[in-house]
Order: C-alpha cells, then structure tokens, then sequence
C-alpha cells in the first residue's frame, strides 16, 4: 500500500510518516522543499503543493490512502483547494482518505467551524472512504506559547492560571490517523479527540516540570502581560490574540476529555507530562540537548 501524507513536514505528520514506515507501508510526501524535508530516506519525496493541479496529481497516481491537510486559513481559498484535490484523488483511483479538520466541527466554534465543516464537506463527497480526525488543542502549543520562558528561566507565565485545559499528543493525532488509513472499521467516522487529563494551567506546568525532570516556577500575569510576552518571543500579534481567546474560552467553558483515542488506539493518550519528555530538546537551553532531537518529533 502506497500512502501519499501532505503536511509530511508539519507537527503531525512527521509522526505520522514515521508510523505508517513502521507499518511497513510505501510513504510519498508532497512537499514545497524537499531538500529542506528532512524527511527519512525510504519517503519518496513530491515537490509541489496542494494548490499545484500538476504537483499534486503526480503525488497521488499509484497511491491508495492519502493523509489530507489543507493549511489554508482562506474559507473559499481552502474549499476550491479541496474541490480540486478530491478531484484528482478520485481520478487516481485513491480509495481512502483521512482529513485533519478540528474540534471546533464538535463544539461548533463560531469562525473556525464554518470553514472546517465546508472542507469536510467536500471530502465526505469526494467517493473516497473517508475519515475525520478533529483533534482540540496540540500540546505542542506550548512550545510557543511557554517554551521561550522554560528555555530561558525555567519559568511559566499564564493570564488564566486556574483555566483548564485537555492537550493532546501530536502523536496519538498520528496514530489515530494512521490507524484509519491502514485499518478497516474506520469509514464514515468523524473522531474527536483530546488528551488523556484535564488540568488547570498550573497543572500543566507541573506536568511539564514532571516530563522535564526539573522544577518549573509558575507565575499568574495579565491578559496584556502574556500577550505582549508571545509577541517578544516571536510570535505575531493575530495568532498570540488568537492563543489567548482560547485560553479565555476555556477558563470560561472547561473542554472535556473525550474517548476517541482510547476508543481507536485501545489504550489511553499520553499525558502532558510525557509529551514534555519527548519534547525535552526542544525546552532545553543546552545546545547540546536541542541537537538530540533538532525536529521536536515526538519519540514515545
């Protein structure tokens, strides 16, 4: 079985490639700069993009399952794109196609629901088997968010200490999608997913201190003082407003653990306190360290 992954380069699906290749599974990855990949060497590597009908209709001939990311922030922009490229995965002759829409379908978020159902829309009518993975918030975002202050002081600062949250393991998003690719049972599901624990802020700094195997000093600040520490460590105003909606969101309207991982993968996600072990590179300030795993993958 020959498996096309987009987004190969991304938080997801460099996991998800390691997975299916552990499968024993044919791996091609569509990618803008494959000698900037980093991918490993038994992936046949595409160069092109989702919005590329040539790039994308190489990647696709021969391939039997594809992993569909879409990256487009664009409502129209992002439906056209999947138009198209369902298009040309039904003229190839994929068979089964696995989505990463988001939990905001579930929850019906106004502003990022109307663009995710649009998207899944287009794929439930594609002819494929299909599947969707909607996972809520990424673990990962911590590494925006809290990873300059834990590299530089050992320290975490939230404006919403007490908010809780559910963060999930890029590599149970993987599993899950690799295990509706390679596993019957899984068409015409729409899973949602989140991590294994609800904790407070407060908790999740434990947590990571935990996975560190160092202390961590946690310090409440204001809406103003957090945003204006995302926008010193690099990141733009949109997305540190963005992060910080969320986190207001959820100190208002608690997200809850949901079964699909344990349903799917048969064992529990991983906790946060692993996540920040697989992660511990990427929250050292020891160069030495950082080099041990230069891709944040997740290894667990």
């Amino acid at each position: 079985m020959t498996i096309l992954v987009t987004g190969a380069t991304g938080t997801v699906g460099r996991v998800l490639v390691d997975r299916l290749l552990g499968a024993g599974q044919r791996v091609r990855a569509l990618t803008r700069n494959p000698e900037e990949a980093r991918l490993p060497d038994a992936v046949e590597v595409v160069a092109g993009n989702l919005a590329e009908r040539t790039g994308a209709a190489a990647a696709l001939n021969g391939v039997d399952g594809v992993y569909y990311l879409s990256g487009v922030l664009d409502p129209e922009c992002a439906i056209q794109q999947a138009r198209a490229f369902m298009e040309l995965a039904a003229d190839a002759g994929a068979r089964r196609i696995v989505d990463l829409s988001g939990l905001a379908v579930t929850v019906r978020r106004p502003g990022s629901y109307e663009m995710l159902r649009d998207v899944e829309e287009v794929v439930e009518a594609s002819g494929l088997e299909w599947t969707h993975i909607r996972p809520g918030e990424f673990a990962s975002n911590k590494l925006d968010m809290w990873g300059p202050s834990i590299r530089a002081e050992n320290t975490v600062r939230s404006a919403f200490p007490d908010a809780l949250g559910v963060p999930i393991h890029e590599a149970d998003i993987a599993e899950v999608a690799a295990a509706a690719l390679l596993s019957p049972g899984h068409a015409g599901h729409a899973y949602s997913l989140s991590g294994p624990q609800q904790l407070t802020h407060r908790e999740q700094a434990a947590a990571i201190a935990q996975g560190l195997g160092r202390p961590l000093n946690f310090e409440p600040v204001t809406y103003g003082q957090a945003r204006a520490a995302y926008i010193t460590a690099g990141m733009p105003w949109d997305i540190a407003e963005y992060l910080l909606g969320y986190q207001a969101e959820y100190a208002a309207e608690p997200p809850e653990v949901l079964p699909d991982v344990e349903r799917v993968l048969g064992r529990p996600g991983r906790t946060l306190a692993q996540w920040a072990a697989d992660h511990a590179s990427d929250l050292s300030d020891d160069p030495l360290q950082q080099a041990k795993n230069p891709a944040g993958t997740a290894t667990g």
